[in-house]
């Protein structure tokens, strides 16, 4: 009980911090905001919901924007700072000012494409890099069924200066790797976990370039805890060539699984929070709405920016709230590793077994 209780005021504290004050503004269209800065920021979202998202679809752009939101603002070192050392920025934008740096480190790989489709809209609307990228996840991630609305804080400085390499994590790094630098930003292993939710809607392209859009669960282009389920299948099929490094066979044709989730679903520290997402839609997008508020404001004091938070559209909520097994699936092809909390019961997909199709280029 105390720990459903606990549970609970997470979600509700997550909901209280996205929940806006009373309106002050008047903006375009009627629309309104807590506070006239914000207004800006609704012409900003019918222009890149039209010219960058197609329309309001969850597709590559939207993945590639989630996925910048977080290698602009990991670029941050706590350690750094209590030294006085310049550790990056966090959330300010480098990635983009200093394109020609950051996109040629190795684990930014592919960034560049993304960067160079957002750089126009922030510079039309005279908003800064940090802003707009945070903006732009947020949005984009508000476009996929039963994503979360995220908050979103406005006023970071245009000015910074270029994040340190190594300080994104790569797919091939140890899991060890991972966590210390992961908490030298101020994650847990929890966190991270809470963070990777955003490959519910993901792909990749350049980890194994020859097989460009493979997604990381059968659902892309929807917010649900599919990729945590079909992360724990065991299998021997992968449709790629097998030799880049940070690639694990995949149990479904047309899947690509990234060996840093394989090992992290897998390890004890983080096993039971992966799993606890399979049947509880909720608290997976409050988890994750928690993470990303954090990661958001890396470097800066929320108390400096203003909230926006009003601006970003409410999704459509998720059709169905518990993962199953796909096709051909079962529990018996799941390799469990939390030991704290036996594995729930989840129904199968009805049908023979089928090939996840890649997610179209933009």
């Amino acid at each position: 009980m105390a720990f459903k209780s606990i549970l609970s005021l997470v979600a509700l504290a997550v909901a209280a911090s996205a929940a806006p004050a009373a309106p002050s503004a008047v903006c375009s269209q009627g629309r309104l905001a807590k506070n006239a800065a914000c207004c800006k920021w609704f012409d900003v979202l019918d222009d890149i919901q039209t010219n960058l998202f197609d329309g309001g679809e969850c597709g590559e752009e939207v993945h590639e924007s989630l996925r910048l939101t977080f290698h602009d603002a990991i670029g941050f070192s706590e350690s750094a700072v209590r030294e006085g050392k310049f550790g990056g920025g966090g959330a300010d934008g480098s990635i983009m000012a200093f394109a020609e740096i950051e996109t040629n480190f190795h684990a930014n790989n592919g960034v560049d494409e993304i960067v160079e489709a957002q750089r126009p809209f922030a510079i039309k609307h005279g908003v800064s890099f940090g802003d707009f990228i945070q903006f732009a996840g947020a949005v984009g991630v508000s476009n996929c069924l039963g994503g979360p609305r995220l908050q979103f804080l406005a006023g970071r400085s245009n000015i910074s200066r270029p994040a340190p390499d190594l300080t994104v994590p790569e797919p091939s790094d140890a899991t060890n790797t991972i966590f210390a630098r992961m908490g030298d930003a101020g994650f847990s292993p929890n966190e991270v976990v809470d963070l990777l939710v955003s490959h519910t809607v993901a792909a990749q392209d350049h980890v194994d370039p020859t097989i460009p859009g493979t997604p990381f669960d059968s659902t892309p282009s929807t917010f649900d805890a599919q990729f945590f389920v079909e992360t724990l299948l065991t299998g021997d099929l992968f449709p790629g060539n097998g030799s880049n490094v940070g690639e694990v066979l995949s149990p479904l044709h047309g899947e690509f699984r990234l060996q840093s989730d394989f090992e992290i679903a897998r390890d004890a520290r983080t096993a039971c929070e992966w799993q606890s997402f399979l049947t509880n839609h909720d608290l997976m997008v409050a988890k994750f709405t928690a993470a990303m508020a954090k990661l958001a404001i890396l470097g800066h004091s929320a108390r400096e920016l203003v909230d926006c938070s009003e601006v970003i559209p409410v999704p459509k909520p998720a059709a169905v709230k518990v993962a199953s097994f796909p096709a051909g699936k079962s529990r018996a092809n799941v390799q469990a590793a939390c030991r704290a909390t036996p594995f729930p019961t989840l129904s199968t997909q009805p049908g023979p077994a089928t090939s996840v199709a890649p997610v179209p280029p933009s």
